[in-house]
């Protein structure tokens, strides 16, 4: 159904046309967020399109009723382009801007205190007008003696660090103190985020980090997964079941959280999921591999699953828009009521909630760990990668989804030669921009 705001967005979207790479700034046409009107952002953490119900990879689905409710509610994007790890993905989401230029490449990195992160920018822009909390894995500053807060998120309470060793017993930092918690994290950061939800008078922004369903593959409690008994995972075993379970759980926590919002305050809540990077080897299904998966930019690692319903969705199903991880940073800030449509190396899609059209012309994604110093680029049907020691690839997305047959082996037509070199001039134009 669509909201009392839904006309309005609809409207630029039809004036504005398709949207292309010379898309204009900031145009003062977005409404302000309505009191009541919130966001809720929900990060998964290692989880492919392989492992998630509306996706055609893997052979083995999570039970996730809560999930398939947000996308069968509203869009479910098939062409989002992450990072092919945690922490790049995220520090791309919450400043708008490519890793090279935060300089988070890689998991590990430090977030420089001088970007404006996302709920800093909206407040800005909004004179603090919502609400903003991040509620579990952070994983942009360090493992101790760092409060999110002094970002400008007005509350943070969860993970410091690049995730838990134990699900039961890890640190946990809210207020800027860290204490031992001994609580189901899954279910630990949950209820923070109700309590937090549940103290707001006014509109909202929330990020929901789960650590699921990330190693360590420890039982999740029995009353929250379909997967029946299952014993104390160690190296080497099959982890896949746990790997599942960990993902009901956190399913059944979402549903939790869901279910303790009034309808009127979920009704007003415009709800984004979408995954951090692709499936961990040890646990990816075909057509992903352990080369394939997380932590390559081939589409396993780098194409992750994305739902938005709720609120200021206006319509259903599938949409195949390119579409960056950067690209949140916009979206999310022109949801709360921001006038940008442009800002960094993110791009709002906030036209495509309401009507069909195109997003971008090329996505971005990128590795830098120390060893290797690679990106890529795609247009809607080729897909080049590059490698800073001079090593290319190069995939025809459209008859060859998973990257089986490197077009560079053999003799390019053409056109293909002519996309190859229009894609090299736009990754220069990006990195040296």
């Amino acid at each position: 159904m669509l909201s009392r705001h839904s006309l309005i967005p609809m409207a630029i979207a039809i004036a504005m046309g398709c949207h292309t790479e010379d898309m204009p700034g900031p145009v003062d046409v977005i409404p302000p967020m309505a009191v009541g009107e919130n966001i809720l952002f929900v990060i998964a953490d290692d989880m492919g399109k392989d492992a998630t119900n509306g996706f055609p990879e893997g052979f083995a689905k999570a039970t996730t009723p809560n999930l398939d409710d947000i996308a069968n509610r509203g869009l479910t994007f098939t062409n989002l382009w992450v990072n092919p790890s945690c922490a790049p993905t995220r520090a791309s989401i919450i400043t708008g801007k490519y890793g090279f230029r935060t300089g988070v490449t890689w998991s590990g990195r430090t977030l420089p205190a001088s970007e404006e992160v996302l709920q800093d920018y909206i407040s800005n822009q909004t004179n603090h007008a919502i609400a903003t909390a991040v509620i579990g894995k952070w994983h942009l500053s360090g493992t101790s003696g760092f409060n999110p807060e002094s970002l400008g998120i007005d509350h943070f309470a969860g993970i410091l660090g690049a995730g838990v060793a134990d699900y039961y017993n890890w640190q946990f930092t809210e207020d800027g103190v860290t204490s031992t918690n001994t609580g189901y994290v899954t279910e630990v950061l949950t209820d923070r985020a109700i309590e937090w939800i549940e103290q707001q008078d006014d509109s909202w922004f929330m990020w929901l980090a789960y650590n699921a369903p990330h190693a360590p593959f420890h039982e999740a409690p029995s009353g929250m997964h379909s997967q029946g008994a299952l014993p104390e995972y160690s190296n080497g075993m099959d982890a896949s079941r746990h790997y599942m379970a960990a993902i009901e759980a956190m399913d059944f926590q979402i549903g939790r959280l869901l279910g303790s919002m009034s309808p009127d305050e979920r009704s007003n809540t415009t709800i984004i999921f979408l995954g951090d990077n692709g499936t961990p080897p040890r646990v990816a299904q075909a057509p992903y591999g352990n080369a394939t998966s997380k932590g390559s930019l081939y589409q396993g690692g780098i194409n992750t699953p994305m739902f938005v319903s709720g609120n200021r969705v206006g319509r259903t199903g599938l949409d195949d828009s390119l579409i960056n991880g950067t690209d949140l940073y916009a979206t999310i800030a022109a949801l709360a009521g921001v006038n940008v449509t442009e800002v960094h190396d993110s791009r709002s899609f906030l036209p495509l909630l309401t009507t069909a059209g195109t997003h971008r012309d090329v996505q971005y994604s990128e590795i830098d760990d120390g060893s290797r110093d690679v990106w890529t680029l795609r247009e809607q049907r080729y897909k080049l990668i590059e490698n800073a020691d001079g090593v290319e690839e190069m995939y025809d997305l459209l008859s060859d989804p998973y990257e089986t047959n490197d077009l560079l082996r053999g003799t390019l037509k053409s056109d293909q030669t002519a996309v190859r070199v229009s894609l090299k001039a736009q990754a220069d134009s990006i990195r040296g921009g």
